[in-house]
């Protein structure tokens, strides 16, 4: 398929959320998943996929496979992986040139990870990882992670991350698993946790610990970028303190997606304060619908009036083929 040239040619979206059909059928059936009860969003289909993204003009979608199931026994997460990964397989497979995908990692078994390395980069071809920003309360960047994050800085990893539990409520409801009963966790929480997450692996070091690591941080970075020059005032009341030359540094070693912050008012913040040549697109669509994308958050970003038609260019596409060569070369 080709795209017309100019500024929005040929997008690259790097925040594609992936519930494979085959896994719901293998979850379902063992009654771990009821698939009328779960949100319309994990309802994927590629019809529906092709379509959004030929609408948004996006030649390549990088996914990021979702298992809604919290299993127990490591063999039973690790054939839920399996399974999940050999749809995503299946796709690219299908349409080399359309889609690409993250492989997961997680930051409470080192035994899975390292399977899922083996089988999703290794044996599949994932183009890099993906993992939550926290974990039971833990962020990503604990020292319980260094083991995990000492093997994807051996692989120069891609490590694509995103917010999937947030502190409850008071007393665990009703706030549906945010702060503020009645509203839920995507609108504000999701974007704090993946702030916290950020701040810990600046705290930590964690870049110049693991200087082969790549980082893309969803939704713009959260309230990171706005808040920054409050963390390099502060910081130095964390434990361990934060120097502000590493806040700055690290501002500008983090990918950062434009899924949901990009308008007039949050893209002057966002590219004063981070590299451009680090900003990519990303849709995460499906969770944001279709007509979302296509008909507002494509022209905002197209439109707005903070954005050279070169920094366009390496939002769109770009400044994802450097951090992802791979795609170049199946596109």
């Amino acid at each position: 398929m080709t795209f017309e040239d100019g500024p929005v040619a040929g997008r690259v979206d790097v925040h594609h959320h992936f519930t494979a059909p085959a896994w719901l059928d293998w979850a379902e059936e063992r009654g771990v998943v009821n698939r009328e009860r779960l949100p319309w969003w994990t309802r994927w289909d590629l019809d529906a996929a092709l379509q959004v993204m030929d609408k948004a003009g996006i030649s390549t979608a990088v996914m990021t496979v979702a298992m809604l199931g919290r299993f127990r026994e490591r063999a039973e997460r690790q054939e839920s992986a399996r399974i999940a990964l050999r749809a995503a397989a299946d796709v690219v497979e299908d349409h080399p040139a359309r889609f690409a995908f993250f492989t997961p990692v997680f930051l409470d078994d080192l035994e899975l990870s390292q399977w899922s390395l083996r089988y999703g980069l290794d044996e599949l071809g994932a183009v890099g990882v993906s993992t939550r920003t926290s974990m039971d309360g833990v962020y990503l960047g604990d020292a319980g992670h260094d083991r995990l994050l000492q093997e994807l800085n051996d692989r120069s990893a891609v490590v694509s991350t995103h917010p999937m539990e947030v502190p409850a409520g008071k007393d665990g409801g009703p706030g549906g698993g945010s702060g503020l009963p009645g509203m839920p966790p995507f609108v504000c929480d999701f974007l704090m946790d993946t702030t916290r997450a950020a701040i810990n692996l600046i705290r930590n070091g964690t870049l110049d610990r693991y200087p082969n690591l790549s980082f893309v941080l969803p939704h713009g970075g959260g309230f990171l970028p706005y808040m920054a020059t409050r963390l390099e005032l502060f910081g130095g009341h964390l434990t361990p303190p934060i120097e502000p030359g590493r806040v700055r540094d690290y501002l500008h070693r983090f990918y950062f997606d434009t899924a949901g912050p990009v308008s007039p008012s949050a893209t002057p913040t966002l590219l004063a304060t981070v590299d451009p040549s680090r900003v990519l697109f990303g849709t995460d669509w499906p969770p944001t619908p279709a007509q979302v994308v296509a008909d507002v958050a494509v022209p905002a970003l197209d439109g707005d009036p903070f954005v050279s038609p070169e920094q366009l260019r390496g939002i769109n596409r770009e400044n994802a083929l450097r951090l992802l060569p791979a795609l170049a070369r199946s596109s």
